[in-house]
């Protein structure tokens, strides 16, 4: 049963714990609506709470349908909804990015909102074993390195849970059919205008049909053994760091990470790749747009041991060898 398989998922994984308050990501689509339904029959096994966040794109003529429907179940059992109209095209156009990156960004500050104005700690999002599969296989194309075969996690910062991560798409229509739920569905995910959906409706069913039948559990697999792997790797990554840290400080807002030069160099390549991206992401706040060329670049800088020589990767972080000390500075 799926109920069960996702009970078995939260212990496992401890997603949820006794008195946590979660807002529920609900588009009214089949996924979300499992995961909505399933959460409410687990709330007096598991001692939490729900809200659900709903947000219409305003993208196609169904959404209002969609909101009305997310509305009139979440009063049928009494859970309180969050409901937010957002023009995603119109966003998209003015801050000249996809869709697609736009529609994902909105649903998470408008999760956020709700979590604030909650006080909730947790946020569930209705992501399953084939979105999994299917964000490894991206990952794989866009040439990510071995941290990209991790796919979507179970659970990320101790805030953001997918407790129907190992659900297959199958299983959902089916307890979807069982429970007489009804979701909505978006034609939309029919369109191969988006990567994903190309990936869905033609790349997976092309492997499973010519390759392997059971590619979305293998890639699950894939996932979760290089999930566990990155995860051993972190652990050294962040070891290594502390071994050579020489100090920060901050000024005026602008953050500078100072490294033991020697020690650097002494480390495993492997290594060096993550502690550059780990100084970045400390000193910048993220590691966006900094790719393998820019990692290389920086690695080589070091061995070199030229002093005063310095990198500008992108606008926001520089890093400069100098007495035999890297500094990572946020310009």
């Amino acid at each position: 049963m799926l109920q069960e398989k996702v009970e078995n998922t939260i212990k496992k994984y401890e997603l949820i714990k006794n008195g946590d308050n979660i807002v529920v990501g609900v588009s009214g689509g089949p996924d979300s609506m499992t995961l909505l339904n399933v959460l409410i029959n687990l709330m007096p096994k598991f001692k939490f709470n729900i809200v659900v966040a709903h947000i219409n794109h305003m993208i196609r003529k169904e959404a209002d349908d969609e909101t009305r429907y997310v509305v009139d179940f979440c009063k049928k059992h009494n859970i309180q909804c969050f409901v937010k109209r957002e023009n995603v095209i119109e966003i998209s156009k003015s801050k000249k990015i996809g869709t697609e990156e736009a529609g994902r960004k909105l649903r998470y500050t408008f999760f956020d909102e709700v979590l604030r104005k909650t006080n909730a700690n947790k946020i569930a999002t209705a992501h399953t074993a084939n979105d999994r599969a299917e964000t490894v296989l991206m990952n794989i194309m866009r040439g990510s390195g071995t941290s990209g075969l991790k796919g979507i996690e179970e659970s990320r910062d101790n805030k953001f849970i997918r407790p129907l991560i190992q659900c297959t798409r199958k299983e959902i229509e089916e307890y979807c059919e069982q429970e007489k739920l009804n979701p909505k569905y978006d034609k939309s995910n029919e369109e191969n205008i988006y990567t994903r959906n190309k990936i869905r409706n033609e790349l997976i069913p092309y492997i499973q049909k010519q390759f392997n039948p059971n590619i979305v559990e293998t890639l699950n697999r894939l996932s979760s053994l290089s999930a566990m792997e990155n995860k051993y790797l972190e652990k050294q990554t962040k070891k290594a760091y502390e071994e050579i840290f020489l100090g920060k400080q901050e000024l005026n807002g602008k953050k500078e990470i100072v490294l033991d030069l020697k020690k650097f160099n002494n480390l495993d390549l492997v290594i060096k790749n993550r502690i550059v991206l780990y100084t970045i992401n400390k000193v910048v706040g993220n590691a966006q747009n900094i790719e393998k060329i820019h990692i290389e670049d920086i690695i080589k800088l070091c061995s070199n041991n030229v002093g005063n020589k310095y990198l500008t990767p992108h606008k926001n972080i520089k890093i400069l060898v100098n007495k035999q000390k890297i500094f990572f500075k946020n310009v």
